[in-house]
């Protein structure tokens, strides 16, 4: 077994390799490699595995060093679902073995897998995640047709509000200043501007993504944000005007994208994760007509010489704190935390 490292910012084969996988998924990405790097300062150790010069593995690494929360591995940071792509099943324990080297090289105190399959025998989750899984195959009334009543009520009046909703590559600050309102309802700090502005630059600007914006007359109520592919699709974030919530514009921006991803050729549409404790969210995504799956994330303790096991990832006091903080100071939270996160 011979393993490189590869800076998917500098290799422009990185992309193809990941794309030669039947698995693949947008975090697998460069561009998502260069967002999270240019906003946080962070470090890609991506591995390419192979034997006798046969690809073996590909394994997308960050590398989060703070002076707070410490150095560790992850796979990748505030992705839903990123885990190595294996090509080979027979070389499946070297992933991990080669991980726990670098880890040990890096000094990390864990790494951690978000997603796939267990990575070894031995491992146990260390938290859980719905996810939820949609075929955009059979065209625009076949889709509304799987989707749940009450979805369709909802888009319907959504209509009769006026709202109306446009898929495009323009928007985002009118996306951020609902992102940051919304992220307070949730007593949430919002990623600082700069995470979206790169989203901008790097993956909506080229044409891998793109903002669905629903407006009262000129006014931005509801918006979503998806990502792209090949074949696959994923909406990573969702934000609304609290003041507009009963004119079901979420809804509406959620139809409009499937609409369009499925006008440009994806086959599938994912989710994102969902909280266990979440039944709402859930519900929502359900309603959709999608396939509902359970989604582990896996982390070694290096110290400890073990799998961490399943913990209780429940709210804290701080969510009591940011949601009632000004828009402004969260704003300012966030930028300072989540460079310290992952």
């Amino acid at each position: 077994m011979e393993t490189k490292l590869i800076n998917p910012l500098l290799n422009p084969d990185w992309d193809r390799l990941v794309d030669s996988h039947p698995d693949a998924v947008f975090f697998q990405c460069a561009a998502w490699a260069k967002v999270l790097c240019k906003t946080y300062g962070h470090k890609p150790l991506y591995l390419r595995c192979s034997e006798h010069g046969e690809l073996v593995a590909l394994i997308p690494m960050i590398e989060v060093r703070s002076p707070l929360t410490g150095c560790r591995g992850v796979c990748l940071p505030f992705s839903d679902f990123c885990s190595p792509l294996v090509f080979n099943e027979a070389g499946a324990p070297f992933v991990v073995e080669q991980l726990c080297r670098v880890a040990r090289e890096r000094r990390w105190k864990y790494f951690e897998i978000r997603g796939g399959k267990s990575p070894h025998d031995s491992a146990t989750p260390e938290s859980s995640y719905f996810g939820h899984l949609l075929d955009l195959s059979g065209g625009r009334e076949k889709l509304l047709a799987k989707t749940a009543s009450s979805v369709r009520r909802a888009i319907r009046k959504a209509e009769r509000n006026d709202l109306r909703a446009e898929a495009g590559r323009a928007g985002m600050n009118e996306f951020y200043e609902l992102h940051v309102q919304t992220r307070r309802r949730h007593g949430l700090p919002p990623q600082p501007l700069s995470f979206f502005i790169n989203i901008q630059e790097e993956i909506i600007k080229p044409g891998n993504g793109f903002i669905v914006m629903a407006r009262c007359g000129s006014r931005p109520v509801a918006a979503a944000i998806f990502f792209h592919r090949g074949s696959r699709a994923v909406y990573k974030f969702g934000a609304s005007d609290e003041a507009f919530l009963e004119y079901r514009g979420n809804d509406l921006v959620m139809w409009e994208g499937i609409v369009c991803l499925a006008a440009h050729g994806c086959e599938t549409l994912h989710f994102g994760r969902t909280s266990l404790k979440n039944p709402g969210l859930r519900r929502f995504k359900q309603a959709w007509g999608t396939v509902e799956e359970r989604m582990d994330y896996f982390k070694f303790h290096l110290t400890e010489g073990r799998w961490i096991t399943q913990r209780d990832h429940t709210e804290g006091f701080y969510n009591a704190v940011f949601g009632k903080l000004p828009l402004a100071v969260n704003r300012m939270a966030g930028a300072m935390i989540y460079p310290h996160l992952d």
